[in-house]
């Protein structure tokens, strides 16, 4: 719960620390003296973001400090689930520069926005007269038959099984849509391999082939080549062979009177083997060098067809082109186990939905254990704020589809009147109705609920007298299990708080002020005889509010 709230330089605010009852906590003050401006002060330590001018000195940082007791609200979990240090008394803090940076804090460590949000749904819930239109909406109406019900461990149950379910379903439409899509390509697929396997491809085929078609087309020039040089190594009178043998014969002759004769005799020897097989190899491909028109037609044909499989598949080389069929074959194979994967994951399905079905229904079953219940506690309440003949209708009806909340449907249809048949309740009720409904459904969560405080901001509006007494009097009792801080307007509430406090305005020097001040008894007294009577009240009304305190 709520222990206190520090406020530090926020819009008329200098300086202020509020420190709460745990039970029935009331805020009383003039229109505009500032109760909204604590409120938003309180905003934003629960997550909410910073709008318009709100320092009240301008260079100065903006800090706003809650303490909360919460060792009997079992929120250890959240905290090691956003690594944060667990206390009892649980510090969150905001802290907002001059130039209009925000930071949050838990414990002193820093926070996101996100974690703050989180962290004070399980702290506190605001409820204002705007949040009555809560009551239309399908998600708060399942919150209530949840809250009462104790589903928490059946809903977590049940979106367990659904989100296995959805994340199963979703697999197999997509592989359904890529077999699907494979289908369509299979016959193409088929025609492409086909067509590869029958060009027989090779890898390094086509530079094999390149070098073979410029030697056949330039057959007869490299056999007029080979013949001269074999002519020239060889068989002319002057031949390099010749020369190299008249050498020979010459140093053989002087080998013994030169120096070194013998070992240049020994390197020509050398050469005129090594140019001997060169003649030899020259003869060899001479031989075999053949102009054959029929081979360079194959040769360009193949080089012609291969070239025109890698343009038509728009790929780099031959080795792109096998490594395409291969892709394409086991593309086609890999089909056969994509139909067995189906089946497989239509059986995961049909047992998640199962599993889904199950839960959902575990969900509805107790749901509607609980209507009875809720219908005549909202109704007791509703009596007891001044609408005897109201009357609570809630339908709840199968849905085939799953959601959030399982396959229910809810709607909380509404009476205030006799002879008034049951209808949406945004469509029947006033202003003043909402507001009591919306007390008497909050009063009936909070009773299943552990959440450490509730605040009603001003939802008074459009009741007095006698019903204004029985509304406090609610939240008097909703105050036994948990903290409730409630703003108002109506002595009869004010009456029931065992903490008073009034917000006022105060000028000082050149500056309005915002302020507030816990009552002592006698004060209390005198300020809600002023909510009774006006600004000077009478013995009257003095007496009137001690006998409204006193109950």
């Amino acid at each position: 719960m709520l222990r206190k709230l520090l406020i530090r330089n926020y819009a008329l605010i200098d300086s202020l620390d509020i420190e709460f009852d745990d039970k029935l906590n009331i805020i009383t003050g003039e229109t505009g003296a500032g109760k909204s401006i604590i409120m938003g002060a309180l905003g934003l330590i629960l997550g909410n973001r910073v709008e318009g001018k709100y320092a009240f000195h301008d260079g100065s940082k903006c800090i706003i400090e809650g303490y909360f007791d919460i060792q009997q609200y079992a929120l250890q979990d959240l905290f090691d689930e956003q690594d944060l240090d667990y206390e009892a008394e649980t510090i969150i803090r905001r802290e907002i520069s001059p130039e209009g940076k925000s930071r949050a804090f838990v414990n002193d460590s820093p926070v996101t926005l996100q974690v703050l949000k989180a962290l004070s749904e399980r702290l506190i819930d605001i409820h204002s007269q705007q949040a009555t239109t809560q009551i239309n909406t399908e998600d708060f109406q399942f919150l209530v038959l949840d809250s009462v019900a104790g589903n928490a461990a059946a809903l977590n149950e049940y979106h367990t099984q659904w989100k296995h379910y959805k994340t199963a379903t979703k697999t197999l439409r997509q592989l359904e849509e890529a077999i699907a899509k494979s289908n369509t390509e299979l016959d193409y697929n088929q025609f492409v391999v086909n067509e590869l396997d029958t060009a027989q491809l090779a890898e390094g085929e086509v530079d094999t082939l390149e070098a073979e078609q410029l030697q056949l087309e330039n057959a007869e020039e490299i056999k007029r080549g080979l013949l001269q040089s074999i002519h020239l190594v060889e068989e002319s009178e002057q031949s390099i062979v010749q020369s190299l043998r008249d050498t020979q014969h010459e140093l053989q002759r002087i080998s013994t009177y030169l120096s070194g004769g013998d070992d240049l005799l020994a390197r020509l020897n050398s050469n005129i083997i090594e140019i001997k097989d060169i003649a030899a190899e020259l003869v060899q491909k001479e031989q075999s060098i053949t102009v054959d028109e029929e081979r360079l037609q194959f040769v360009n044909e193949r080089l012609s067809t291969l070239y025109g499989l890698v343009q038509k598949y728009r790929v780099a080389d031959v080795n792109e082109l096998i490594a395409l069929g291969e892709s394409l074959r086991e593309k086609m194979k890999s089909l056969h186990n994509q139909e067995e994967e189906v089946s497989r994951l239509q059986e995961e399905v049909a047992q998640a939905e199962q599993l889904s079905l199950e839960a959902a229904q575990a969900l509805s079953e107790k749901r509607k254990n609980v209507l009875p219940d809720i219908k005549q506690e909202i109704e007791k309440t509703l009596q007891k704020v001044g609408m005897p003949n109201a009357v609570l209708e809630i339908q709840l009806t199968q849905n085939d589809i799953f959601n959030t909340h399982g396959t229910d449907k809810v709607a909380f249809l509404f009476s205030a009147n006799k002879g008034q048949s049951p209808q949406p309740i945004h469509k029947v009720a006033s202003g003043g109705e909402l507001s009591r409904v919306m007390l008497a459904v909050k009063s009936l969560v909070a009773r299943s609920s552990s959440l450490p405080t509730i605040i009603f901001d001003e939802i008074d509006t459009g009741i007095s007298g006698e019903v204004a007494l029985q509304v406090g009097e609610v939240m008097d009792a909703l105050a036994a299990h948990m903290q409730v801080i409630a703003i108002t307007h109506l002595p009869q509430i004010a009456s029931k708080g065992k903490r008073h406090f009034k917000v006022y305005k105060e000028d000082q020097d050149e500056r309005t002020l915002s302020r507030i001040e816990a009552l002592a008894p006698e004060e209390r007294i005198v300020e809600i005889a002023k909510m009774l009577s006006g600004a000077q009240p009478g013995e009257a009304a003095l007496q009137h509010a001690k006998e409204l305190i006193a109950g």
